[in-house]
């Protein structure tokens, strides 16, 4: 298949989607076979308040608020946001799983979706009888499915259960296949959420190899992530949505930037609040920040000064904490790469016998050793082999450039993100 570059393969206006609040609401699904136009039409009744000034019934939800952009065909689009921000309304709206309350999306070429665990499945058929229905849904013919199957169940890695009803599948076997669906059923649009996030970690490597395959083939990808490495690795340009609202887009670095100095300072649920959370829950995060040196809280330290993690937790009634290891994992800001462990483990300051109820994991760094950036991190709570609570990006700070050296000058941040102490001299040779 040929494909048009600077054509229009999506072509969203003034989208936006309302929920009653505390009402079921009834969704629509279409069959997406090959096309060349599908309006979305709003569903908006005589009465709809569609302002912006607050004056909507107190017992509607605006979801997504006024969304309008394009994408060309083969082009990489990203989108992120904070939880709730309104990425997978817009990817449903866009899949043709529910409708917009107003605007419009139209969708030129054949649309393949990967959002929740299961979404597109027949729990009752087998895997193998998915595959087909999936394929027949996009408007493939049998001979056309029969070539790509042995191809898709080698990629999912499921072939022993390949016969077996779906929903005798774990969930990452469910992800495994859906993926391995849609990227090999060859769309003209793939749209995929962070579903990917359920699988393992060698197979979400896999699969970001094969959506480069994809994206190199000139592809139309929306690709939403909360891994900023991967927007900004696969996606040239990505839209920032805050609230319903689509508050920027541009190129991916700067949007990524942008939308983690956000994250830091406008963070409104407090992190007792977060439920994209793991563990069992005998002990939980209930709060985190930084100090400087004067025990004053910070969103942003000097390289060189110091500085206290802090991560205030709460153990959970009738229950017990021993022998516990806590740890920071710091990260930068917009490659998403890890920089390092804060870990008492590490360290060798370990935390014998039950811990009190109630307290603080606090962890010193006399001297900042990070460049200037954006930070993020991390925040992990173990007993023995068990996981206490494990939440992603709890936190975020900017580092600003300091005299780390006391050379009286400052390192610039593309000399790297380590600071590291050093001595140097000149010895004659021998």
């Amino acid at each position: 298949m040929r494909i048009k570059m600077n054509e229009p393969a999506i072509y969203v206006e003034g989208l936006s989607k309302r929920y009653h609040i505390g009402v079921t609401q009834k969704t629509a699904r279409r069959p997406g076979g090959r096309m060349r136009q599908l309006p979305v039409q709003s569903n908006r009744r005589v009465g709809d308040t569609a302002t912006g000034n607050g004056d909507q019934p107190t017992d509607h939800i605006w979801a997504l608020r006024d969304i309008s952009f394009e994408v060309n065909r083969g082009e990489v689009l990203g989108i992120i946001g904070r939880n709730g921000a309104g990425k997978t309304t817009l990817l449903k709206i866009l899949s043709r799983i529910t409708k917009p309350t107003e605007g419009r999306a139209l969708l030129f070429g054949r649309p393949s979706s990967l959002l929740e665990v299961g979404t597109g499945f027949h729990q009752e058929l087998s895997g193998r009888e998915n595959i087909y229905l999936n394929g027949t849904i996009m408007g493939l013919k049998k001979d056309e499915i029969d070539s790509r199957f042995d191809e898709i169940v080698e990629f999912s890695e499921i072939g022993k259960f390949i016969d077996t009803p779906v929903k005798r599948y774990s969930s990452g076997m469910q992800v495994r296949l859906a993926f391995a669906v849609a990227a090999h059923l060859e769309p003209e649009i793939l749209i995929t959420d962070e579903v990917l996030a359920v699988g393992d970690f060698a197979f979400q490597k896999k699969c970001l190899g094969k959506m480069s395959d994809i994206v190199g083939q000139g592809r139309t990808v929306l690709f939403v992530s909360h891994s900023m490495q991967a927007v900004a690795n696969l996606c040239p340009r990505t839209i920032l949505l805050e609230e319903g609202k689509l508050i920027m887009e541009g190129p991916s670095e700067g949007v990524i930037e942008h939308y983690l100095q956000r994250s830091a300072s406008l963070r409104k649920s407090s992190l007792q609040e977060r439920s994209d959370r793991q563990g069992d829950g005998a002990l939980r995060f209930v709060d985190t920040w930084l100090e400087d040196n004067r025990g004053q809280r910070v969103t942003t330290v000097l390289s060189g000064e110091r500085v206290t993690f802090v991560a205030a937790y709460e153990v959970a009634p009738g229950e017990q904490v021993s022998n516990v290891s806590a740890a920071f994992g710091i990260y930068s800001g917009v490659n998403d790469i890890k920089v390092t462990d804060l870990s008492n483990s590490l360290s060798g300051e370990f935390f014998y016998g039950v811990i009190p109820a109630r307290g603080q994991f606090r962890c010193t760094i006399e001297r900042m050793p990070l460049n200037a950036g954006i930070y993020t991190y991390n925040l992990i709570s173990r007993s023995g082999s068990g996981i206490q609570d494990y939440v992603l990006k709890a936190g975020a700070f900017d580092v600003e450039a300091g005299d780390y050296f006391g050379s009286g000058k400052t390192v610039d941040p593309n000399q790297g993100m380590l600071l590291v102490d050093q001595t140097w001299k000149i010895e004659p040779g021998k």
